[in-house]
């Protein structure tokens, strides 16, 4: 057993079990502890607070993965989420960004590629210090995971968590889609530069007052300006 992930575990929901079963026994060789659940109706009930990830099939019979990560994002769990689909079209895969999915993964895949990008979206919340951040009147907590606009908490997803603390540890400094890639998702070459536009579009919208904090700049990228927030 992994000392390092043998207090983390992940629900595995997809309705073949030849691909369930493959996942729970080479995942757990890698020391993650695993659940699995046959649909998203089954998951639902399944899911609690000590699941650290959901490796989520998107076409099944009943609920689909995209509606069940829809659902769970509209009532504020931000359990981060690979979404794995035969579908391999851009637009699909915005579509799962869009609705707070962290990674996607393609049918067929390697068990190396699922146990990389497994490794890759659980890091992604271990960000480094300084603990507390204060930009204006939003506060970012990177022990707690949380941030505050006036004392109020804003739900957001791993990913949006990460962007927005890359953007504030450089406040006022222009970040490119480039340089917010390598650091929210390591390097994965797979995710499109488009993800970055689809996430801080999500992220203005749940920063509320703060929302014009986050600028683009045209051949720049994006910055968090805390003095741009609306009075």
């Amino acid at each position: 057993m992994n000392s390092k992930t043998d207090d983390l575990r992940i629900l595995v929901v997809d309705d073949e079990p030849g691909i369930r079963e493959v996942l729970q026994f080479n995942l757990e060789h890698e020391g993650y502890n695993i659940d699995s659940a046959t649909s998203a109706e089954e998951a639902q009930r399944m899911l609690s607070p000590d699941h650290s990830l959901l490796l989520l099939d998107v076409m099944m019979g009943g609920m689909s993965g995209f509606k069940f990560a829809d659902k769970l994002r509209k009532e504020g769990n931000n359990i981060p989420i690979i979404f794995l689909t035969a579908k391999q079209s851009e637009n699909d895969m915005l579509t799962g960004f869009s609705i707070g999915g962290d990674d996607f993964i393609t049918k067929p895949f390697s068990v190396k590629e699922v146990i990389a990008r497994v490794r890759s979206v659980l890091k992604r919340g271990r960000v480094a210090a300084p603990d507390i951040i204060s930009a204006g009147r939003l506060t970012l907590d990177t022990r707690t995971k949380t941030v505050l606009i006036d004392n109020d908490k804003v739900e957001l997803t791993r990913t949006e968590f990460n962007i927005l603390f890359l953007l504030l540890k450089r406040e006022k400094e222009f970040l490119s889609r480039t340089d917010i890639l390598a650091k929210a998702w390591n390097n994965d070459g797979i995710v499109l530069e488009r993800t970055v536009d689809v996430h801080i579009a999500r992220l203005r919208k749940k920063l509320g007052p703060c929302a014009d904090c986050i600028i683009n700049r045209i051949g720049y990228g994006y910055s968090f300006d805390p003095d741009l927030a609306l009075k």
